[in-house]
């Protein structure tokens, strides 16, 4: 078993992944959806998390390695960019959708400096649109970002042609193929299905489910 078959089995164990191509879910967008990701179950189960803190580390580590600080994706990002810059003993920050309308009006909050060599991290990529709103806050304030790190992506050709755009390599945990095939070898999805469920990957705005 691939490392990204075993992440995405750790995601399934959790229940923070489910597949449903016969009820398809509704995003917070409007689209609809066989899938549904939510990882802020992982943070309840303290083995699961432990392994994919220390995998997340094992990523920025690897393919990171000139990193000096993390940046965690509000709100999802912050824990697990808080375990992953806990774990390496790096600083960590974070960014808020919007600066804060009282107070210091901080939309980066934690201590940084010019130049300084980030990490995003993210806990889901789907469309790419906010954490890219977010390189390009940090990036606004003087820092280089390296990179974004993140437990699951969906692989959008447009959210890859849009981080490819931006200059920011992103690296996954595992991802919607890994999470497939996984689910078609355990069999709790059904062989005729895959089609269904790589057919929207390809048009998820206007998919309708399965009729």
């Amino acid at each position: 078993m691939t490392d990204a078959s075993i992440t995405a089995e750790k995601l399934l164990q959790s229940g923070a992944v489910k597949l449903s191509p016969a009820a398809p879910f509704t995003w917070a967008s409007g689209w609809k959806s066989p899938i549904y990701c939510d990882n802020r179950r992982v943070l309840s189960q303290p083995y699961i998390r432990d392994y994919i803190k220390s995998e997340l580390c094992n990523l920025v580590f690897e393919r990171f390695p000139d990193a000096d600080g993390i940046a965690g994706v509000a709100t999802a990002g912050i824990a697990w960019g808080a375990l992953v810059a806990d774990q390496l003993k790096l600083p960590f920050l974070y960014v808020r959708p919007k600066p804060k309308e009282h107070g210091l009006g901080n939309q980066i909050e934690g201590s940084y400096e010019p130049g300084q060599r980030v990490v995003v991290l993210e806990d889901l990529v789907s469309t790419g649109k906010s954490s890219l709103q977010v390189v390009e806050v940090l990036r606004a304030a003087g820092m280089e970002v390296l990179g974004m790190a993140a437990i699951f992506q969906y692989g959008f050709a447009h959210a890859d042609a849009q981080f490819a755009a931006a200059g920011v390599p992103l690296h996954s945990l595992t991802h919607y193929e890994a999470l497939i095939g996984l689910s078609l070898q355990k069999g709790t999805v059904a062989p005729e299905e895959e089609g269904i469920l790589l057919k929207w990957r390809e048009d998820p705005s206007n998919w309708t489910g399965v009729v």
